[in-house]
């Protein structure tokens, strides 16, 4: 759980914006709330320049990326992120940063020696391999000088404190299982304790074994945007990926979920997307409070990471509420168990609704049933217990967002509004 700045800021996050955002997050450090993450761009001079000439990059005399001292002063003098790092830490809270796989392009042009052994930049580079939608790096050749290249960085960057590295254009399109492994590797050399997070998706299933065996986090579809559905998507592709979206593919890698293993559906993007979200014009969030605390379920009961990417400077009634909903939140972090159940059928047809159980064992074993109504139209039903792998006798529920008991229920009485959600405590 924590908070990422791509969908507020896009490339413009500066030390102001994000100590002031990590403060608010560190005000609900009690509910779980643990990761700070600086998305990409931190390295740029000019984030608003078109190309990356125009953006100028800012690299050590090693080639690795650093952040640029105007937009995060406490960078000064080659201290790199290590200050902010140890004010987010006492804070409470981890700190995190964002990079897009490989090696600067110019710095293979300058050919800079990789610290810490006797190769340099264009021993390390596969020129042959560029990111289809970022021209700034080329690829990490799979051979000793390009370990030493990711050795070099993470010892930087774990000196600093980092506690979190997001990777990008690297799961898919295109997929680089070498540039995971060396990452991996040279996260275990650098003695340090970090989260190694995949992106951007959709990861294909048939890889889940090799992702799983080296990164804590991968992201399973491209980026996901503020709205129930996309009528529209770019071509050959299934960006933006809509909360309705989301159902399917959140239930597809559910055996995946475990210890360590956290299939990612991409960060939360409500409330004040601004001032310069990374796609799209500054806006709130085209996501209703009904869709949104959808969203928060779906992410809850499935155990997925729940990493916020609204401006937290902004925060509205309805997503400090769900924020700081400590029995939903609690789902997310202490089940043991999520499944989705498999979708029912009413005369040949598939129910508009679907549905998972989660259960969380500690301090005593409870049992929660989440409810989705997928519909664009208001939805009653009365679900049967053995629906949810339960024996059919009356049960006491506890609706959690309403806070209300009922002694005895027969079966599930829910009725939700179009892309709305219920989530129960059954006894």
């Amino acid at each position: 759980m924590g908070w990422n700045s791509w969908d507020a800021y896009g490339f413009t996050i500066n030390e102001a914006d994000f100590k002031a955002n990590t403060t608010i997050l560190a005000g609900m450090k009690q509910f779980g709330w643990t990761y700070a993450v600086i998305d990409e761009g931190w390295y740029m001079a000019d984030p608003f320049g078109k190309s990356v000439a125009n953006r100028k990059y800012l690299w050590d005399a090693n080639g690795n990326l650093i952040p640029v001292e105007s937009r995060f002063p406490s960078s000064a003098n080659g201290a790199g992120f290590k200050p902010l790092a140890d004010w987010v830490h006492a804070q409470g809270l981890k700190f995190g940063i964002h990079i897009v796989r490989g090696i600067p392009r110019d710095v293979v042009k300058q050919n800079l020696p990789i610290a810490g052994s006797s190769f340099h930049a264009t021993d390390a580079a596969d020129t042959t391999d560029t990111c289809p939608w970022d021209e700034g790096n080329y690829g990490v050749a799979d051979n000793a000088a390009g370990q030493a290249y990711y050795d070099g960085m993470l010892k930087l960057y774990a000196g600093w404190g980092l506690d979190y590295i997001k990777v990008d254009c690297i799961s898919d399109h295109p997929y680089r299982p070498t540039e995971i492994r060396q990452i991996a590797d040279a996260i275990r050399k650098s003695g340090r304790q970090i989260v190694l997070s995949l992106s951007p998706g959709p990861t294909k299933i048939e890889n889940a074994d090799y992702v799983s065996k080296y990164a804590q986090m991968w992201r399973i579809q491209d980026d996901h945007w503020d709205s129930w559905v996309f009528d529209k998507k770019a071509a050959n592709s299934e960006f933006p990926f809509s909360v309705k979206d989301e159902f399917d593919r959140i239930a597809k890698w559910a055996p995946y979920v475990k210890p360590g293993n956290w299939p990612d559906p991409d960060m939360l993007p409500d409330g004040w997307l601004g001032p310069h979200p990374g796609w799209g014009e500054a806006r709130h969030s085209r996501i209703s409070p009904v869709e949104e605390r959808t969203e928060f379920t779906l992410w809850a009961i499935s155990r997925s990471p729940i990493i916020f990417g609204g401006n937290l400077t902004k925060l509205d009634d309805t997503t400090h509420s769900l924020m700081t909903n400590k029995e939903l939140l609690e789902i997310d972090q202490d089940s043991i168990h999520s499944i989705p159940l498999p979708i029912a059928q009413k005369d040949g047809q598939p129910v508009p609704w679907r549905a998972w159980v989660a259960q969380v064992r500690e301090p005593k074993k409870k049992t929660y049933i989440a409810v989705f109504n997928l519909s664009d139209d208001e939805g009653t039903w009365d679900i049967p217990w053995p629906t949810f792998q339960l024996s059919d006798k009356p049960r006491p529920i506890y609706d959690v967002f309403s806070r209300e008991q009922v002694p005895l229920a027969t079966a599930l009485h829910v009725e939700i509004p179009a892309h709305g959600s219920a989530i129960f405590r059954v006894e």
